[in-house]
């Protein structure tokens, strides 16, 4: 990788999937994995319950042995939801279901990438717009001096496979760092500036920015507008998921001083 794509020289970084990883995420003390529609808002939303989620990067023929081995709910898509399977993909049903401890999540954008950078050593955090104010508290009151932050917008993926750059992992991104200035972090490469300007000028009204987005307007096409609208939960959470290991675990920032 040419050192010129890890925005090395920057304390703050931001790129986008799994190349966008490699590229800026491995000697990051801190990095950021944001997927708004909807790995980490699902996330955020188990993390709210207690929770412990488990990323996996496809839901292929191993991951059922993979929740059977971890005593978890492995989430099936969203069209595969009902009575035998409660749990989605879909963050309201996350929300809606009565119990739950342990959840397999598969993602091949969110899950994939914070997968990819646990993989590296790198301390790893689930961003969504519902928490990006609680994540950016949490990373600067664990951040040490001079360390790097890294940021990961994950993305969606066109009908090739190839990388999709969507514009509500660009939002959440540019909370989060946006967040990370109010803290007094400062440093950031101009594609972190970039999102962090993409997010204050959809701020405002953000569920409506949410509502037309590509993505949005392709899960409630679907029917599945309540999906959106948890998105759209700026602020609403306190908990900041963490990778340990294999697991996503609840975790809380430190009060503002």
């Amino acid at each position: 990788m040419d050192d010129f794509l890890a925005q090395g020289t920057f304390r703050v970084r931001c790129d986008w999937g799994p190349p966008g990883a490699d590229a800026v995420g491995p000697d990051a003390a801190i990095v950021a994995v944001v997927d708004v529609l909807s790995f980490t808002t699902a996330l955020t939303v188990a993390a709210d319950r207690g929770a412990e989620v488990f990323p996996y990067r496809w839901r292929d023929d191993r991951a059922e042995a993979f929740a059977a081995e971890h005593r978890a709910v492995l989430a099936v898509g969203r069209s595969q939801a009902g009575p035998g399977n409660p749990v989605s993909l879909s963050p309201a049903t996350i929300r809606a279901v009565a119990h739950l401890e342990r959840l397999v999540l598969p993602s091949p954008n969110g899950s994939t990438v914070a997968r990819r950078l646990a993989e590296t050593g790198a301390t790893v955090i689930g961003v969504s717009l519902r928490n990006a104010a609680a994540a950016a508290r949490w990373t600067a009151s664990r951040l040490p001096a001079g360390a790097a932050v890294a940021v990961i917008a994950s993305g969606e993926r066109w009908p090739d496979g190839t990388l999709r750059p969507a514009v509500e992992d660009l939002w959440g991104a540019g909370a989060f760092i946006d967040g990370l200035l109010g803290q007094g972090i400062t440093g950031l490469s101009p594609e972190a500036g970039a999102a962090a300007a993409a997010y204050r000028h959809v701020e405002p009204d953000i569920r409506a920015a949410l509502l037309d987005c590509a993505g949005g307007r392709e899960l409630v096409t679907k029917g599945y507008p309540q999906d959106v609208e948890i998105a759209a939960e700026a602020g609403a959470s306190e908990v900041v998921p963490l990778l340990s290991g294999e697991s996503f675990r609840p975790a809380r920032p430190t009060a503002n001083p």
